[in-house]
């Protein structure tokens, strides 16, 4: 009992903590859900109807009260069929107001969620599908914060990223998909404002709504548009609608039209002292004149506004009826005033721009002084077309942009739009070549994240415009204008040439500023197209290196603006036209940097995403996309040119072994480690079948030519063909022995053949399923197999290193590609059939001569194995798969391949310095053991003679031994000058997992994974003890700094503390889990490992809690590497961003040199200033 006060005061103790700990646990999320929330945001729609009403003076309810009386809005709101209302009207019938006064009696009934969205055609930035879908999920997450993780569970991974990049509408499709499938979503009633002025991916949200409006009973929608056939169309396929035409309604609109005429007279004659003739003459006009149209009475009721009630009756009959002749009349005015000049250049720009931009924004594209008077000419002189709101310019209404477009056309564009477009890019080429710079917002930071940076508003305010649309706007002119523009834009020296020479690299940390690095990528893909005629400029040749450039580094510049100085240059090629016109630009604070190859090698992207092993990979017919299947149990759609990840398709439960378009590129096919095929609509991502049949995996899926039929490939040994359609099993191909790895049509669609693991392909009829041809000989499994495109060969993948080529007619072998090192994974013809590319597990891709067997080129850069291959349908591009989690897309028409000197071929597991730091040690995955020279990165010798991988490498304290332990049961003692093996030491029956000196290199430790320590005597080779006591394998040993204790850590989840001399064990310190680093400090007081830290000089060590994450407890002072792998770090800030195929599989740091050695092979060295980097 008298230990129970001790217990209760430490339940007391705990509670508290507990308490606390979810209290901020609980502020955390929050925390995390509002910052999702305030990147999610792209407008606020509540703040959008807003500013409408108050631009249009104010919402009155006499003016919209009918719509909610009429039949078939009682309809829609009362009947469980009737999902969607559609209002459609032409332009200025009040059709937003309308929605407006809807939505605010829709908003009385607390128990429903209103969301809505106004798209305005006149701003790019919510005028397409995405914004609508951004909106929509804001306003209801933001009032049912129950259904946020809906958005977190993808927004945790992808950041602000997953809705800003150009395919953000694939994941919103799936994120708000899901929020409509919840069952705890309240009823809701989903508004959008303005399909018409939709202008981007229209087509995809006409055929979201319809689905999903005949999903949901709880959720309701209401859309208005004008009357457009090609949205009637789209409409028209849902039966569960309800059309409200505003035409049709005559009677209801001229009453509302007329209640509107009345209270505008009404403001008017309070406002400016109406007497009653006046009164009446005006509201009898308008009457007559309005023809049911309420923009008409809003703008000549702000006319009216502007004149003294004097002229008022005199001016009045010159509002003609019509809105086209209303801004015909708008138009004169502006002729007959005196800044008429300053006016069409304003309505020019303003009209030519593809989002409203602010007042600062059309300083710069506007060579106009009097900048202290703009905002009152614009409301003066344009302000019938144009309004200002929050400082940003929008058109009263799209049919003001219409009517300048098309009417106003020969007045405003005098030269053609062309030469308006070039007039905005020369604009924007000249206010950015006068603002950006290096390092614009004073950071100095090169690490700094920009999620960390407050946008200076001053110095990028007036160019946000500039920075992101310049190149639209020149090839929009060169569309048009062609002579134009190529006579001095696009020749070399000319004014492209100059900005990117200049300013290529001050533009790419501007993009990341202003968080438009993805349009970066874009640009120079639309530049580069547009240079394709005159491909051998230098013009041309910097473009295309700059968007390899972009697409290399972007990620890294577009989290950390300043890397565009550091790691971007340092890891280009040396030939790189963008790193030689930089190379003052580069960071001073690195003063070795490793070599890097001399060109761009034939790889374009590294598309990063998936949790693991990369399976299979697709092109779409059109090649705009690809699809990849991993082991992570998804299938992921890519953006083929951005790279962007569109969306992630999450059905199977269980690994995914294939995947491939249709023809079409309409649909895509899955085939699982479930026994299951499944069909997806690959633009919404929505799994439309599910083919279960099959009793084991299913290795491989493909459609026919013709896409009505689906033809998979398991492990149950059979072959069965679908109805692409239906779903129907129509046939079960059987015959083979052993698993059917790989199934292929012939290009007619009339055959089919499988390969498997029975070492044989067999050649099938796809109608009748009678087998036609058994291809023998391999002699090996067979993994992959596929037809040439005219059908007449066809080719093999095996495991013993080989392809072969076959006469798909006759059987005969043509041809056997003999030059992989392990298992080929994956066969591709292109599509001329001229080449061959071939996946292997030795991580390499191959491209072959398909005629004469020679190997045309050798693609490396995979860190793992390569499981799949794919052409893409213009033969220009090659897809490659791994299991290193990556898909890469490489150039197959210049196939260019760098080798990498004198690396290792396989993936490098160790790298250690010498004592000095002046040679480093490296180790790879197949028993080879290189040193170096730290500071030239020469290769000064390799170690032979292991059975087995090594597994860890030390110097000695003297720098003038080597020892390494490998899986041969081996230690050996190397003499680390000469290379010269000096012992053998024997005495293990299992893998050596660890080995290390004594601080006098008179001994030397191991450790096994037969649960034993070993001290051996350097000299003699004698072991002198083994020490046992772990039950579980040893995974690393450490000598204390004295010499006389020596530390061992197990999987058994401790560390044992050794008297070196008696063999004793003097403690056992537990852990919670394996432990994965030990080291000592440097008086031998602690020890430090990745998960605790022990204080060994009290007579009972016990485990300390951290104060700081684990990773932190043995962080370096100085140089090293991020958790991640992601970044080298200087006193625990990041530093250098390291690219995907840089990032170590080991690492090891002298001082300031950090040595890298990658999977690839490579191993890198890097030496810094011994000053902190700025």
């Amino acid at each position: 009992m008298k230990d129970a006060p001790r217990h209760i005061e430490a339940a007391v103790n705990v509670g508290p903590s507990y308490i606390n700990q979810q209290t901020n646990n609980f502020y955390d999320s929050q925390e995390k859900d509002d910052q999702c929330l305030r990147d999610l945001h792209i407008t606020d729609p509540r703040d959008d109807k807003t500013r409408i009403q108050n631009t249009k003076g104010g919402l009155l309810k006499d003016s919209y009260s009918w719509v909610l009386n009429n039949g078939s809005f009682t309809k829609w709101r009362d009947s469980p069929q009737c999902q969607l209302l559609w209002i459609k009207g032409d332009p200025g019938k009040g059709k937003t107001m309308l929605l407006c006064g809807i939505i605010d009696k829709l908003k009385t009934q607390t128990t429903n969620l209103v969301s809505y969205f106004f798209c305005q055609g006149t701003d790019s930035r919510i005028n397409n599908a995405t914004a609508v879908l951004r909106g929509l999920i804001y306003l209801v997450v933001d009032q049912q914060r129950s259904l946020i993780p809906h958005v977190r569970k993808k927004y945790d991974q992808a950041g602000k990223r997953l809705f800003e990049d150009v395919n953000a509408w694939w994941a919103l499709s799936e994120i708000f998909t899901n929020i409509l499938q919840d069952p705890n979503l309240k009823s809701t009633f989903l508004i959008i404002d303005a399909l018409d002025e939709c202008v981007t991916d229209l087509s995809q949200l006409l055929d979201l709504i319809v689905e999903k409006s005949s999903e949901s009973p709880r959720v309701k929608w209401v859309v208005s548009s004008r009357n457009w056939p090609n949205i009637e169309e789209r409409l028209e396929i849902t039966g569960q609608k309800v059309r409200l035409c505003l035409e049709l309604n005559e009677k209801s609109i001229a009453a509302a039209v007329s209640i509107y005429i009345k209270h505008k007279v009404d403001q008017l004659t309070r406002l400016k002292k109406y007497d009653d003739k006046t009164r009446n003459d005006v509201q009898h006009h308008l009457l007559s004149n309005a023809n049911d149209t309420f923009l008409w009475v809003a703008l000549v009721c702000q006319e009216l506004g502007e004149l003294d009630p004097g002229e008022t009756l005199g001016d009045l009959k010159r509002f003609p009826p019509g809105l086209d002749s209303l801004y015909e009349r708008m138009m004169d005015q502006i002729r007959c005033s005196r800044s008429a000049d300053r006016s069409r250049r304003i309505l020019a720009v303003v009209s030519t721009v593809l989002r409203p931009i602010t007042l600062k924004e059309l300083l710069s594209l506007c060579d106009i002084p009097g900048c202290e008077q703009f905002h009152s000419d614009i409301l003066g002189k344009c302000g019938s077309f144009l309004t200002i709101s929050d400082g940003i310019i929008y058109f009263v209404h799209q049919s003001a942009k219409d009517f300048l477009l098309v009417e106003g056309k020969s007045e405003l564009f005098q030269a053609g739009t062309g030469r308006q477009h070039h007039r905005v890019f020369s604009r924007s080429l000249m206010v950015l070549e006068r603002v950006l710079q290096r390092d614009l917002y004073n950071l100095r930071d090169p690490g700094l994240c920009v999620k960390e940076i407050r946008p200076d508003q001053d110095r990028l305010s007036g160019v946000q415009y500039p920075c992101i649309y310049w190149v639209d706007h020149l090839i929009e002119a060169a569309k048009q204008h062609d002579n134009l523009v190529r006579a001095d834009d696009l020749q070399d020296n000319g004014r492209v040439y100059r900005f990117l020479s200049k300013k290529f690299l001050y533009w790419l940390e501007a993009l990341s500023l202003l968080r438009g690095m993805p349009e970066g990528v874009v640009a120079m893909t639309k530049l580069e197209i547009l240079l394709e005629e005159s491909n051998r400029s230098r013009l041309f040749d910097l473009v295309r290196d700059g968007r390899r450039f972009i697409l290399s580094h972007g990620w890294a510049i577009g989290n950390a603006p300043l890397q565009a100085y550091a790691s971007a240059l340092i890891f280009s090629p040396r030939q790189s036209i963008t790193r030689k016109l930089f190379e003052g630009e580069e960071v001073n604070w690195i003063v070795v940097k490793p070599v890097m190859p001399e060109d761009w090698d034939a790889c374009q992207a590294t598309l990063e995403g998936h949790g693991l092993g990369v399976q299979s990979v697709a092109f779409s017919p059109d090649g705009q996309r690809l699809a990849s299947a991993s082991y992570d149990e998804t299938v992921k759609i890519w953006d083929a040119t951005t790279g962007h990840c569109q969306a992630t398709l999450k059905d199977h439960g269980t690994w995914v072994q294939s995947v491939t378009f249709s023809p079409n590129g309409q649909r895509l096919a899955s085939a699982s480690s479930d026994h299951n095929v499944k069909i997806w609509d690959a633009t919404t991502g929505h799994c439309q079948a599910t083919l279960e049949g099959h009793k084991k995996e299913v290795q491989s899926v493909t459609f026919s030519p013709n896409g009505q039929r689906l033809a998979s490939a398991s492990s149950d040994h059979n072959v069965k063909i679908w109805d692409a359609t239906t779903g129907h099993c129509q046939a079960t191909l059987e015959g083979h022995k052993k698993e059917v790895q790989s199934v292929a049509f012939s290009p007619d669609g009339q055959r089919l053949a499988s390969a498997s693991n029975d070492e044989t392909v067999k050649i099938w009829d796809a109608t009748t399923g009678y087998c036609q041809a058994t291809l023998e000989g391999h002699g090996h499994l067979v993994l992959s197999v596929a037809f040439s495109p005219d059908g007449q060969r066809l080719a093999s993948a095996l495991s013993d290193c080989t392809v072969k080529i076959w006469d798909a007619t006759t059987g005969h072998c043509q041809a056997t590609l003999k030059d992989h090192n392990t298992w080929v994974q994956s066969v591709a013809f292109s599509p001329d059939g001229q080449h061959l590319a071939s996946a292997s597990s030795d991580h390499n891709v191959k491209i072959w001569d398909a005629t004469t067997g020679h190997c045309q080129a050798t693609l490396k850069g995979h860190g793992g194995q390569v499981k799949s291959v794919a052409f893409s349908p213009n033969g220009q591009h090659l897809a490659s798969a791994s299991l290193d989690h990556t898909i890469k897309i490489w150039d197959a028409t210049t196939r260019h391949c760098q080798a990498t000197l004198e690396d290792h071929k396989e993936e490098v597991r160790l790298v250690a310095f010498s004592p000095d730091g002046q040679r480093l040690v490296s180790a790879s995955d197949y028993d080879t053991v290189k040193i170096w020279d730290a500071t030239t990165g020469h290769c000064q010798a390799t170690l032979k003679g292991y059975c087995g991988q090594v597994k860890s490498v030390a110097f000695s304290p003297d720098g003038q031994r080597l020892a390494s332990a490998s899986n041969d049961e081996t230690v050996k003692i190397w003499d680390a000058t000469t290379g010269h093996c000096q012992a053998t030491l024997k005495g293990y029956c299992g893998q050596v997992k660890s080995v290390a000196f004594s601080p006098d290199g008179q001994r030397l430790v191991s450790a096994s994974d037969y649960d034993t320590v070993k001290i051996w005597d350097v000299t003699t080779g004698h072991c002198r003890a083994t020490l046992e006591g772990h039950g579980k394998e040893v995974q690393l040993v450490a000598f204390l700094p004295d010499g006389q204790r020596l530390a061992s850590a197990s999987r058994d989840w401790t560390v044992k503390i050794w008297d070196v001399t008696t063999g004793h064990c003097q403690e056992t310190l537990g852990g919670r889990r394996a432990f994965n680093i030990i080291r000592f400090d440097r008086t031998g007081a602690r020890l430090l490992t990745d998960a605790s830290t022990f204080d060994l000089s009290v007579s009972s060590p016990s485990p300390q809690p951290a104060s700081r994450p684990p990773h932190h407890l043995c962080q370096r002072q100085g140089y090293g590497i991020s958790t991640n792998d992601v970044w080298i770090t200087y006193q625990g800030r990041n530093l250098l961003w390291l690219p995907s195929d840089y990032r170590p599989a080991t690492s090891a740091i002298a001082a300031s040199t950090v040595a890298l050695g990658c999977r690839s092979g490579r191993v890198l060295l890097f030496r810094f200033t011994g000053s902190a980097p700025r």
